[in-house]
C-alpha cells in the first residue's frame, strides 16, 4: 500500500514558528519511523543527502557503546556519508530513559539548525519518539510486560508498603496520593518511571507544546517484512555477533545489564551459559524479533499524523517518494546533493 494520495491530501504545514520547548529555528523535523527491518536508516540517509540533513537515531539498542551488529547500527562508512547524532552515548549497564533521550535529542536538534541543516529523527523505539514529539502532555505508556513482571515479583518479596517507600523519593506527589497497600497503583507509579525516567505525576500533570513534524511510516508487506528480519538475523550472525557478546560479557559486564536484554543479545547470552542450544537460540532470536516488529507496528498505528509509505520497493524508491513529497509542498529549498 502507498498511500501517497494520502500525504497529498494531508498536507502538512511546514513553515511553523519554533520548536517549543528547544531554542532551534523554525524548520519542523523530518521523522522516518516504523518497524524494525522496514529499512528507515537506509531511507533516512538518502534523504538526509537530498534535504541537506543530519539524522538523530530513535533507537533504544543504537545509544549503547559496544552494540555494533545487533542493534543495526550505521556502519562507519554511512556515518561518513550523513552525520548521525545519539548513537554511542550510554554505556551498556546504563539505564537510559526516554526522558534523557528527549533532552539528548532536544540538544542535537538545536545544534543541527543553529548550522543550518535539518533534523531527521529516524528510528522504530516509539517511546523515544512519544516523548520527544508530544513531551508529557499524553498518558503515561502502557505496561511492558517484562518490567511489570519485575515489579510484580518484587512486591511479592518485599510487599506493597515498602515498594511505597521506594516510591516516595522518586515522585513524593504520586507517594502523597497514592496508599500505602494499594499494590497496583504504587508499581504502575514505579514501572512507568523506569520505563521513561520521568515520575507518573509528571505525565499526568505537566503539558508541553508539541514538536512540529512531518511522519512518514514505513511498512511493507508482512510476509515480506519476516524474510528480511530473518534475514538480518543471519547477516547480524555472519557479521560476527557472538563474538560482539562474547566481547561484551568478557568486559565484565553483567547480563542483566539494560543493553544485553535487548534482541539478539539476550538469545546469545542463552546460548553461551548453556541454556539453550545454538539452533534454538537462533530460532527464539528471530521469533522474537518477529513479534516485536508486531508491537512496534501496533504503536505506531496509534501515533497520529503519520502518512504510511510502502518501503517493499527497496530504499532509493522510498526516499524519492517522500523527497518528491517534500518537494511539492514548498518546503524544501535544499537542492540534491547539498
Amino acid at each position: 500500500m502507498r498511500d501517497l494520495g494520502i500525504l497529498q491530501n494531508n498536507r502538512f504545514a511546514l513553515r511553523r514558528d519554533g520548536l517549543s520547548g528547544s531554542s532551534v529555528s523554525g524548520l519542523p523535523l523530518i521523522v522516518v519511523l516504523g518497524a524494525t527491518a522496514t529499512g528507515k536508516t537506509a531511507v533516512g540517509i538518502q534523504l538526509a543527502e537530498r534535504v541537506g540533513g543530519e539524522i538523530i537515531s530513535a533507537d533504544s539498542s543504537a545509544v549503547y557503546r559496544g552494540l555494533d551488529i545487533g542493534s543495526a547500527k550505521p556502519t562507519p562508512e554511512e556515518q561518513r556519508r550523513v552525520r548521525f547524532h545519539l548513537i554511542d552515548v550510554a554505556a551498556p549497564d546504563e539505564v537510559f530513559t526516554a526522558a534523557k533521550f528527549r533532552d539528548l535529542a532536544l540538544r542535537a536538534i538545536a545544534d543541527i539548525h543553529a548550522r543550518g541543516k535539518r533534523a531527521l529523527i529516524v528510528g522504530g523505539t516509539g517511546l523515544y519518539l512519544r516523548v520527544l514529539l508530544h513531551g508529557f502532555s499524553l498518558a503515561p505508556p502502557p505496561a511492558d510486560p517484562e518490567v511489570r513482571a519485575r515489579w510484580k515479583a518484587e512486591l511479592e518479596r518485599i510487599g506493597a508498603p515498602a515498594l511505597h517507600e521506594r516510591l516516595q523519593p522518586i515522585d513524593p506527589d504520586a507517594a502523597a496520593r497514592i496508599h500505602p497497600n494499594d499494590a497496583m497503583r504504587i508499581t504502575r507509579a514505579l514501572e512507568v518511571y523506569e520505563m521513561t525516567g520521568v515520575p507518573i505525576s509528571h505525565w499526568q500533570q505537566h503539558a508541553e507544546s508539541e514538536l512540529p513534524a512531518l511522519k512518514i511510516g514505513l511498512t511493507m508487506p508482512r510476509e515480506q517484512l519476516y524474510t528480511r528480519i530473518d534475514q538480518r538475523v543471519d547477516q547480524m550472525i555472519e557479521a560476527g555477533m557472538l563474538q560482539e557478546v562474547q566481547t561484551l560479557l568478557q568486559k565484565g559486564y553483567n547480563p542483566e545489564s539494560p543493553a544485553l536484554k535487548g534482541l539478539g543479545y539476550r538469545h546469545l547470552i542463552g546460548y553461551i551459559q548453556g541454556r539453550v542450544d545454538w539452533n534454538e537460540a537462533v530460532r527464539l532470536w528471530k521469533r522474537d524479533t518477529r513479534r516485536f516488529a508486531k508491537r512496534q507496528s501496533t504503536w505506531f498505528r496509534k501515533e497520529p499524523s503519520v502518512h504510511w509509505i510502502d518501503a517493499s520497493q527497496g530504499s532509493e524508491h522510498t526516499a524519492q517518494l517522500i523527497y518528491a513529497l517534500l518537494m511539492e509542498q514548498g518546503g524544501f529549498n535544499n537542492a540534491e546533493g547539498n
